[in-house]
């Protein structure tokens, strides 16, 4: 859909790469007077993607928002992008989205036929993901945004949190990173219609297939990795768990040409924000390139899952993975905590 005026031009920044970054998050909630319920699985004190309330020994009801500014022109797309994201983290639970509100700021500039190719983009994916979206807010600002509040269901004896890690699992990664640097590219006009295609076509993708296959599996542990990058889920999850997670650089997938782009200096302020979250509780072995890390702390937009595996079961999970999500790649391992609650494993 061709458009007068760059719908990223009409905000400061871009994607999950606006997002807040998690130390200042964790110091914004403190010290807030809650109600405690027992009922309550998961709530915001666990950092988790979505909270979880116990309806009785069958049912568990899940809840998630997520929006966020346009990180393509083309609004169609944006809103694909943006309800595959905000749905995502309902997989990333073990969980079955089946309900959802929007959420749209329109800013004063953006057309009617715009703001309609958003609504149309999430509800195309809503549709394609079997989610019913049953009503919204819609409100007018100075930056375009735009997301869905997300209500999922599942086993309360199977939920998976970003805290059950245990030493000896595999972990396994099903897409690759650089999506942050690659959109910053972007903006900049230096990526190839090919490449972008790619890359849209990675953000629009939904989660459901690996989620599908994974609870097949004894996952001991599983996020998505969105606005905190690589190395900031996976700090989450380490301290979470009590563990440490090793990441084997080697092994990560990314796209070629963020390696490029992060190189000349085209790296997202949301990776600058994670690197002072996690670059603290990290420890190199071997060497890691600068261009490298800023890759792994580099902010994703509807990012792949992480999940933490018992080593016995990884080969046949990851396998089965291949066959619908063929990105999909073992990238590391968890051992008892250490010093540090993440070590990137580089090459000696």
């Amino acid at each position: 859909m061709e458009t007068e005026a760059k719908l990223t031009r009409l905000a400061s920044c871009a994607g999950c790469g606006a997002k807040v970054g998690a130390g200042t998050l964790s110091k914004l909630l403190q010290d807030f007077k809650t109600h405690t319920d027992s009922r309550l699985i998961v709530g915001f004190d666990k950092s988790d993607d979505a909270c979880v309330y116990k309806i009785n020994e069958e049912t568990a009801l899940i809840q998630t928002v997520d929006f966020f500014p346009p990180i393509v022109d083309d609004p169609y797309l944006f809103g694909q992008i943006a309800a595959a994201n905000a749905i995502s983290d309902i997989y990333a639970m073990g969980g079955e989205p089946r309900l959802a509100l929007n959420l749209l700021c329109a800013a004063e500039q953006m057309k009617e036929e715009w703001i309609r190719e958003i609504l149309r983009g999430g509800y195309d994916k809503a549709y394609e993901a079997g989610v019913i979206i049953s009503g919204g807010h819609t409100i007018r600002g100075s930056d375009p945004l735009y997301g869905l509040s997300v209500t999922g269901f599942g086993d309360p004896a199977h939920i998976l949190q970003n805290s059950g890690a245990e030493a000896g699992d595999i972990l396994i990664l099903t897409k690759p990173l650089g999506i942050g640097i690659l959109t910053t590219a972007a903006k900049a006009e230096l990526i190839s219609g090919d490449l972008m295609e790619k890359i849209y076509k990675q953000m629009a993708a939904l989660n459901r297939d690996a989620c599908s296959v994974m609870k097949k599996y004894n996952v001991h542990s599983c996020t998505d990795v969105t606005g905190f990058g690589l190395m900031g889920h996976s700090c989450e999850m380490a301290q979470g768990s009590g563990c440490t997670i090793h990441l084997v650089t080697g092994k990560i997938p990314y796209h070629e040409e963020a390696y490029e782009y992060a190189d000349m200096g085209l790296v997202p302020a949301g990776a600058y924000r994670n690197r002072e979250f996690a670059e603290h509780d990290t420890e190199i072995r071997g060497t890691v390139s600068r261009t490298l890390q800023d890759i792994l702390y580099d902010p994703q937009t509807s990012g792949g899952l992480l999940m933490a595996v018992p080593e016995s079961e990884a080969s046949s999970l990851l396998a089965e993975l291949q066959d619908t999500v063929p990105c999909a790649c073992e990238v590391g391992f968890v051992t008892e905590r250490e010093e540090k609650a993440l070590v990137l494993e580089g090459s000696r």
